[in-house]
């Protein structure tokens, strides 16, 4: 029996998650995002992984954050699917308005309303679960409407409707690979995502000039923002910053992205010279 329990024992301790670890030619980023997080009154969870070459680097990778608004590039990852199956058209109407007109909306504005008519029409929250799950995408939950969630006494540690950065960028490299959704569909969903108008203060506000494509979530005490920012050389890194509690998250999420992209930009030298960004003050 001891044999036995042991054994048990032994195979549940495997079957664990294996720990996020950051690639070695990023391990300097590791170290200074590790520093810079350190020094931020927020808990902070970050990854990130270029999309050509696979080399990553992640803080508190494994760790769950509440989702928010981010959940909504799996709705529309979803939704976007099932156009490329034949299932559904951006052309539907749904509750009165056309799909293609809600994608907009919950994508661009982020709008709440818009975000439950597609998931209603979807099959609700457990649809997406499912989707997610058959696909391979774990650590990620959807487990709630969002009118639902924004009903709920609020637990920035609750582990409903949450996401590690690591499955969110897992999520991200799958749908620019096309493994979830069509080439048409994933330009067309990046092309909503470029136009975001929510968060200007976070990925992008060091980054001026630099094409990025990405969803914010926002609750009480929480500031998220994901998505792809566009290297000189015309590389995509995908990257998840979440952000609880503490103060200046919205800057701590910039702050980030700006060590992001120098970090990886400096491991892949722009070949000829390319241009350069200067801080934003």
């Amino acid at each position: 029996m001891r044999f036995i329990a042991f054994f048990l024992c032994a195979f549940a301790f495997a079957a664990q998650p294996v720990a996020a670890a950051s690639s070695p030619n990023l391990s300097s980023l590791e170290q200074q995002l590790g520093a810079l997080v350190a020094n931020k009154s927020a808990d902070v969870g970050v990854a990130a992984i270029d999309l050509n070459t696979g080399e990553t680097v992640s803080i508190k990778g494994n760790t769950p954050f509440p989702m928010a608004s981010t959940v909504k590039v799996a709705i529309a990852a979803l939704y976007l699917a099932q156009v490329d199956n034949g299932r559904r058209s951006l052309d539907d109407t749904i509750e009165g308005k056309s799909a293609r007109s809600l994608m907009a909306r919950m994508l661009i504005h982020s709008d709440n309303i818009a975000t439950d008519t597609l998931l209603r029409d979807l099959g609700g929250p457990t649809a997406v679960e499912n989707w997610l799950h058959d696909n391979g995408v774990t650590g990620l939950r959807v487990d709630r409407t969002i009118a639902q969630l924004l009903h709920s006494k609020r637990d920035l540690w609750d582990r409903r409707d949450s996401s590690t950065p690591v499955a969110m960028v897992d999520l991200l490299r799958r749908i620019y690979k096309a493994e979830l959704i069509k080439p048409d569909s994933r330009n067309y969903l990046l092309d909503l995502m470029s136009q975001c108008q929510t968060g200007k203060n976070r990925i992008k506000a060091m980054l001026p000039g630099v094409p990025i494509e990405h969803k914010t979530g926002t609750l009480d005490g929480l500031a998220d923002d994901v998505g792809f920012i566009t290297m000189p050389d015309g590389r995509r890194v995908a990257v998840a910053i979440f952000t609880r509690g503490g103060s200046n998250r919205p800057q701590t999420i910039a702050e980030t992205a700006r060590a992001i992209y120098d970090g990886f930009k400096s491991i892949f030298a722009w070949p000829f010279g390319g241009p350069t960004l200067s801080t934003a003050q």
